[in-house]
């Protein structure tokens, strides 16, 4: 049976599923879900192939999760969304503004899921997405109040970059902007921080433990003790059981700098990965370096980084890739994809090295998540 690309678009007015053909050639767009409402987040299952899971913020449920079986011909909201506890009276207490990240949880659990909020929370749910409940390990810790600090984003702070190790269940990694990457062993019982190495000169503190800006954390699927980070400062990789990352970005060519949010890696070699860097002059237009835009991939884990653009608009580009909105297929040679700020899809079908726009006009995109069908 034939396996089809599907492209599960969030953007600030709606989510757009496009569907690709078997050779990944031609692109159909379908109408919009939730036109109108913010999606931050929508991801397929890929644990039954069918189910999709939808954050959104909309203008008359507020910030919630949807759930479809059917690939969107119909949706279900869900009973009980993430949500921090109320406050004592009088108290002030944390109130979720939006759901910015969703990962489904290890293929042994069926039926679980991780959120993650703005402000910085996480979220466990194990009916496949109907009632969520709190993380108390993480969002009742003592210094939380103190982790989720530092440098936040335009939009507010952000839990993002949720990663199961596929080996342990119980092993999770999650980012914060601002905050840090943190560890937990234990189904979030206990956490650490894990940000040795990562430059933070935006803080006071030099080394700190914890304050940092990771825009993406990703964890390669065949190789679970590698992560890469695109930070705030700079590119960064961490091989475990080490505990600290090492700057890989200080590889990148010097006029272009390795300041970025978007970040795939390649789905069988733990040494590809793919960045798109931004202006990260001191006055952060949060664009592409001159208005000219391009991919750069290493194959060597860091060493040795080559640049990406042809198909790619040559001049007058102002546009950025947020941090959800670059990802990989699994196909051979590997299918890249993106969405700009400007409400671009851009597609490769031989690893970066030649780019086309599939579609244009779509609102601010926010997220893009490759899904199958078969």
């Amino acid at each position: 049976m034939p396996v089809r690309v599907v492209l599960l678009v969030g953007t600030r007015k709606g989510a757009f599923f496009i569907s690709g053909d078997g050779g990944r050639r031609s692109w159909k767009v379908a109408d919009p879900h939730f036109l109108g409402s913010t999606v931050h987040h929508c991801v397929q299952d890929p644990r039954d192939g069918r189910t999709l899971l939808l954050a959104a913020r909309t203008g008359h449920l507020g910030p919630t999760v949807f759930r479809s079986r059917d690939w969107g011909k119909t949706w279900g909201e869900a009973k009980q969304p993430p949500a921090f506890p109320k406050a004592e009276p009088g108290g002030k207490g944390l109130v979720v503004d939006h759901v910015f990240w969703l990962t489904p949880g290890h293929l042994s659990q069926p039926g679980v899921w991780y959120a993650g909020t703005s402000p910085q929370g996480l979220f466990r749910t194990t009916d496949g997405g109907a009632t969520w409940s709190g993380v108390e390990g993480f969002n009742l810790h003592p210094m939380r109040g103190k982790w989720a600090s530092g440098d936040g984003t335009p939009d507010g702070p952000k839990m993002h970059s949720i990663l199961v190790d596929p080996r342990d269940p119980a092993h999770l990694y999650i980012g914060m902007s601002g905050g840090g990457v943190f560890e937990t062993r234990d189904f979030g019982v206990a956490w650490k921080p894990l940000n040795k190495g990562v430059a933070a000169d935006f803080l006071p503190v030099k080394d700190p433990e914890y304050g940092h800006d990771p825009h993406r954390v990703a964890l390669h699927p065949r190789r679970p003790d590698r992560l890469y980070q695109q930070n705030h400062c700079g590119i960064y990789r961490l091989d475990r059981p080490a505990e600290k990352w090492v700057r890989i970005g200080k590889n990148m060519p010097k006029a272009v700098g390795d300041i970025g949010f978007s970040l795939a890696l390649h789905p069988r070699d733990p040494d590809t990965a793919w960045v798109i860097p931004m202006d990260g002059t001191a006055v952060w237009p949060r664009t592409s370096p001159d208005g000219k835009p391009a991919v750069y991939v290493t194959r060597d884990g860091g060493r040795r980084w080559r640049r990406q653009d042809r198909g790619l608009p040559r001049a007058n580009a102002w546009w950025t890739v947020k941090r959800q909105a670059f990802a990989a297929d699994a196909a051979d040679p590997v299918g890249l994809y993106f969405g700009t700020t400007s409400g671009e899809i851009w597609a490769s079908r031989d690893e970066g090295a030649r780019w086309t726009r599939l579609l244009e006009h779509l609102p601010h995109v926010y997220s893009v998540e490759v899904a199958v069908r078969r």
